[in-house]
């Protein structure tokens, strides 16, 4: 919407400065925060009335996690809100990557929020239907990972890219779209499954946010991404301000999410903001970066993975609770100490991610 007094700069001079992505990144960042911090008490308090015994706990989890009752959940409606909110206003609203990514970030949200929906009004830890739910994300990540086919270039319309080589691109043909699905659908459950702490999951998305930010803006700009010696997608660019905008939602939502948590995300905000982050991975041409990114949603779904396939085989337990959030406060640890420690991780492997820009 700003984007567009960049028509009157010839005019207006300084109005030139809404064509630069760095500045309306720092807007949207800016712009996110503050209207979460200005609405989101109302709506916690509302979704408080409407919630009464608000998210159920599960009873087979950390008896710590007893005393969290009566927390609401669906805050995910204010991280949307403010990401809706900052990114209709500053991106080009003609760049179509950035509909595609908002359209899965949204839809996500939804199905996250009938789940929530379903546990809040019948006071149980289990939503909807798994495969009715699964099935739903795997829609809407197909016809994401296609859109995005369409909109690059035909020599990167379905490729792979390979992080640490220069040229090497693998076509994947009509198993991209497959791919596509697999990146969207599994980033919005794995980041779904690392939410179980307060201020576990956002921190990490926020660091996943502003590293795929930096990858967005880079690969679409021409002269770094040919310094850079990484793929130039055209368009995509205009991504940085869509993560600026979670960036800035995130941490406007980790103010009344840092423990002890006055709301809960729920798979509103989780299942969105994983699709999201998805979806920009495809659309950057960085799937497999996302993965090494997002390693500690990646382990977390690995825990439960193999938790699940070991019980049913053998009858025994790996880890002593899943996800692996849930081994570790079982083995002793606070649940500060976890959150904290998984964030430095978080970091960690954010900055590996980056250095697969240059080393190639």
């Amino acid at each position: 919407m700003l984007y567009e007094l960049v028509n009157f700069s010839d005019a207006v001079g300084p109005l030139n400065v809404f064509r630069y992505i760095t500045f309306r990144t720092g807007g949207a960042i800016f712009t996110a925060l503050i209207f979460v911090l200005l609405f989101g008490p109302g709506i916690i308090d509302l979704l408080r009335v409407r919630q009464g015994k608000g998210q159920p706990i599960r009873s087979d989890g950390p008896q710590s996690h007893l005393a969290k009752r009566g927390t609401p959940t669906m805050g995910g409606l204010m991280i949307l809100s403010g990401v809706l909110v900052s990114t209709l206003l500053w991106a080009n609203l003609q760049n179509m990557y950035v509909w595609v990514v908002l359209a899965v970030t949204l839809t996500f949200g939804l199905i996250g929020f009938y789940d929530d929906y379903l546990k809040v009004t019948k006071q149980t830890a289990s939503g909807f239907s798994g495969r009715l739910r699964l099935g739903a994300e795997l829609a809407v990540a197909g016809l994401a990972a296609y859109a995005m086919t369409l909109l690059a270039k035909p020599e990167f319309a379905t490729t792979l890219a390979l992080p640490f080589f220069k040229n090497l691109l693998i076509d994947l043909g009509p198993f991209f779209i497959l791919l596509g699905v697999l990146v969207i659908a599994g980033a919005g459950n794995a980041v779904n499954l690392t939410d179980g702490l307060d201020g576990l999951a956002i921190v990490p998305v926020m660091i996943a946010a502003a590293t795929f930010g930096l990858i967005a803006y880079l690969s679409g700009n021409f002269r770094f991404a040919n310094y850079l010696q990484i793929h130039f997608i055209d368009g995509t660019g205009e991504l940085a301000i869509v993560c600026g905008a979670l960036i800035g939602a995130g941490l406007g939502f980790l103010w009344f999410n840092a423990p002890p948590a006055m709301i809960f995300m729920g798979d509103t905000g989780s299942l969105a903001l994983g699709g999201a982050l998805g979806a920009i991975a495809v659309a950057t041409k960085h799937e497999i970066v996302l993965a090494i990114v997002g390693g500690l949603f990646v382990l977390e779904t690995l825990s439960v993975i193999i938790q699940v396939t070991s019980y049913k085989l053998t009858g025994k337990r790996v880890f002593r609770m899943a996800p692996l959030h849930h081994h570790f406060e079982q083995k002793g640890w606070k649940e500060s100490t976890v959150v904290v420690r998984f964030w430095i991780i978080s970091v960690v492997l954010a900055l590996i991610g980056l250095a697969t820009l240059k080393l190639r």
